[in-house]
């Protein structure tokens, strides 16, 4: 199976930057699932209802959220109804949504796609390690799906490391989100659990993890509150991973880099 995972997407840059790419990538790497991080898709915080139809419109086939999966309320019975929009499973219990989904990709096959959210230097959510047990505990890789991937949405590289080694051999992939920075460690791990500690964010890198540097940088100088922040608004950078898995045991055969566009050096798989 061939996933594309695109991180963070920003503000408007990044949902119009990901919308034109996205059809593009899906037919060039010849795409079976496509998963994005929209979780600051709306002015850097939450993301709209008319936002995400328009990111499935463009070939998303699921969308992930994070910590401002809440900012914009008109989120809140939308996710009710939209089973393959996800926030981290690890909420508490009676929180609207969900956090996993099985997608019928064709052919016959079937992929699991799971988001949990880290606790260090975050929210105190219930434990991601044993949120995503249970949901496992109903799947099994390369039996009753035929891919597992998992969006990690955490500060932490550390935890992210150990969320990965604690899912290896037992998930296709584990990828981060969150500190918008693509990070240089993509790797299939031993067990065949392809991971990378952040797939980046998609929207303007000339600012502060997407947004307008001069304010974000006053914020840290004076340690005032100053003004509202807002997102860049120049080119951007479509960030995320490519990965192929093996069709008998739903395990990783490699991960790499995509990124597309705006500031960064850009990065295509081979094939």
């Amino acid at each position: 199976m061939r996933i594309l995972f695109i991180g963070d997407v920003v503000g408007r840059t990044g949902r119009e930057s990901v919308a034109a790419a996205l059809p593009t990538l899906r037919a060039t790497l010849r795409i079976d699932l496509a998963i994005v991080n929209a979780e600051n898709a709306s002015h850097g915080f939450g993301l709209a209802p008319d936002m995400a139809q328009a990111l499935f419109q463009a070939g998303t086939d699921v969308i992930t959220l994070g910590n401002h999966a809440w900012d914009r309320k008109e989120i809140i019975p939308f996710i009710s109804d939209t089973p393959k929009l996800l926030r981290p499973l690890n909420y508490p219990p009676g929180t609207p949504g969900a956090g996993s989904i099985v997608l019928d990709i064709g052919n016959g096959r079937r992929a699991l796609v799971l988001q949990a959210m880290g606790r260090l230097f975050m929210d105190a959510l219930d434990c991601p390690f044993r949120g995503i047990a249970a949901e496992l505990s109903r799947h099994r890789l390369g039996g009753t799906v035929a891919a597992i991937f998992v969006d990690f949405h955490a500060e932490a590289s550390s935890e992210k490391m150990a969320f990965a080694h604690f899912l290896d051999g037992k998930v296709s992939a584990v990828v981060g989100t969150h500190t918008h920075c693509p990070s240089a460690d993509a790797q299939v791990l031993p067990g065949g659990t392809a991971f990378q500690s952040d797939a980046g964010m998609s929207g303007d890198y000339d600012s502060v993890i997407g947004m307008q540097k001069d304010a974000a940088t006053l914020s840290f100088w004076r340690k005032m509150r100053g003004e509202k922040l807002n997102p860049a608004e120049g080119e951007a950078t479509v960030c995320g991973v490519f990965v192929e898995t093996d069709d008998l045991t739903g395990l990783a055969k490699r991960i790499e880099p995509v990124r597309i566009g705006g500031r960064l050096t850009p990065a295509m798989p081979a094939d």
